[in-house]
């Protein structure tokens, strides 16, 4: 229900913005998204291996190598908030070229700064709420981020309503990303009873710890690259201001998405366990289970989206925002492709077969940009979206699976 509530006011939040700020302001917003998803690179997958290496001293309650690592990652993640926020001072004198528009836009680089802040904040605490990903315990994450994706969403539709202003509304984004963060640290903090640890070198394996990031840093890096260009590439080939009209279609995808990534996320941490002491036959039936589900669920979803999403825009924002047939099509497409491989991508994590799979996805990724840079100089928004589902097809959708069994 909370997730419900979450999701409709997001659609009145897109709503109240693109009456009041209009959808140039909504391309802008897209396309800096996927930028600083671009930066989110310098993580390297660390997240994967540190969830990971949480779960043996969480089943063995062993507080004193959970404190060192905790201890560890902050040191790192400390790090990569700078990396990422060196990173991205460094493309303030390229916005101009990213962004296109028939008219300049002012205080272009406040925007985008207010933006860079909320992505590196959110790194600061991370480390910490990983454990509750490990133990199982994703719904008190679910809760804190559904509380405050609710008062940001009020406060931001108030705000924008009486004002006007979209880096007032940037900065309430901002605001609620570290309150939201801070506050669930502290809950970690006293449930785990977390403290500093000085000298952890005796505690934990860092030279494990290293072979299992660099297994994952890879594929990450390609992954990221996979998915974080579509918006960049339409705003530099068809214009920043399709990103906007695209993103109404990403939203309403994302809210679908996110209501079906419960059911992987709610059992991600159990396959772990599964894995790890249940026989062949058990790991075959979880995944075949999960499967099935997953096909019916994805199926379902898809055809209701093809059906209904053109018609959902249509009486949400107007005919203005409905984009063609083909582009329609490419967009269910890819969802159709994401969501039956889900079930792979969670068997992967828990098994951590990611050496044996990091090569594909830079296949994938490569691929990816020539076919979306070819077909988008071509066919538009639709090829590059389009782009993105054939570079699947042909890559980490066949083989993942074989590998996996």
């Amino acid at each position: 229900m909370s997730l419900l509530l979450s999701s409709f006011l997001n659609f009145i939040n897109r709503t109240v913005f693109i009456r009041v700020l209009g959808v140039s302001f909504l391309g802008i917003n897209g396309l800096f998204t996927d930028i600083l998803i671009m930066l989110s690179l310098a993580d390297l997958g660390l997240a994967t291996s540190m969830i990971y290496s949480f779960y043996r001293p969480l089943a063995n309650k062993d507080n004193d190598t959970l404190n060192a690592l905790v201890h560890y990652y902050r040191k790192i993640y400390a790090k990569i908030a700078i990396l990422i926020a060196v990173f991205g001072l460094s493309l303030l004198p390229f916005l101009n070229q990213v962004v296109q528009f028939d008219q300049s836009i002012p205080h272009l680089w406040l925007y985008y700064l207010i933006s860079l802040a909320n992505t590196v904040i959110s790194y600061v605490f991370v480390y910490k709420t990983m454990i509750l990903q490990a133990d199982q315990k994703n719904y008190l994450i679910s809760r804190n981020n559904i509380l405050f994706n609710t008062i940001r969403s009020v406060t931001q539709i108030t705000v924008v309503l009486l004002t006007g202003n979209y880096v007032a509304y940037l900065g309430i984004q901002l605001l609620s990303t570290f309150l939201s963060n801070l506050i669930l640290s502290r809950k970690v903090e006293s449930a785990y009873a977390l403290h500093r640890v000085e000298g952890s070198d005796g505690i934990i394996d860092k030279k494990e710890l290293f072979t299992n990031i660099k297994s994952v840093a890879l594929y990450k890096f390609s992954q990221v690259v996979f998915s974080g260009t579509d918006n960049v590439l339409i705003s530099i080939l068809v214009g920043t201001i399709w990103v906007g009209y695209y993103s109404n279609y990403n939203l309403v995808i994302a809210s679908i998405a996110s209501m079906i990534s419960i059911l992987y996320v709610s059992v991600s941490a159990s396959i772990g366990n599964v894995i790890e002491v249940e026989s062949a036959k058990k790991k075959l039936d979880a995944f075949d289970t999960i499967q099935m589900i997953s096909l019916w669920v994805t199926t379902f979803s898809t055809v209701c989206l093809y059906l209904l999403l053109g018609d959902l825009i249509a009486i949400w924002l107007g005919k203005t925002y409905v984009l063609s047939g083909i582009i329609l099509s490419a967009v269910i497409f890819n969802f159709y492709v994401m969501g039956i491989v889900q079930p792979i991508w969670v068997f992967r994590e828990a098994t951590g077969i990611f050496k044996e799979t990091k090569y594909i996805m830079v296949l994938a990724a490569i691929e990816n940009l020539i076919l979306s840079f070819i077909l988008g100089r071509y066919f538009g928004i639709a090829g590059i979206i389009f782009a993105t589902a054939v570079s699947r097809l042909t890559t980490y959708f066949w083989y993942e699976p074989r590998i996996l069994f």
